[in-house]
């Protein structure tokens, strides 16, 4: 069973890779969503797969950290592409996430990313 839950939070960056004049490449901002997928067994004691206060306690830090920031000037970020920032979550969720199995995160309500590890 897959069980998921979201999260949003505001963030600015620029895309300092991409060419001259490339829209992108100056500042600016997004209110991202970011879906956070676990996966597995459902617990027969608890009949849920993972207490969603768990799993808020293990993201919202992040999401915290993220929030109102400019992503270029967190360590690991310093090309905060949708892609580069998934992985960036993802490396962090995963460790205290074991069940983790994809994360979702779109920059606009039609343009995103979904990560499922390496």
């Amino acid at each position: 069973m897959v069980i998921y839950k979201q999260f949003t939070f505001d963030s600015a960056h620029f895309l300092p890779n991409v060419p001259e004049g490339h829209k992108c490449r100056q500042v600016h901002g997004h209110t991202y969503q970011l879906t956070v997928y676990a996966a597995g067994p459902l617990l027969n004691h608890e009949g849920w797969v993972l207490d969603f206060g768990d799993l808020k306690a293990i993201v919202k830090p992040l999401v915290d950290q993220l929030d109102h920031a400019m992503l270029n000037d967190i360590p690991g970020l310093e090309n905060p592409t949708a892609e580069m920032t998934a992985i960036w979550l993802w490396d962090r969720i995963k460790p205290n996430l074991p069940s983790l199995s994809k994360i979702e995160l779109k920059e606009t309500p039609t343009s995103g990313v979904i990560y499922e590890g390496k």
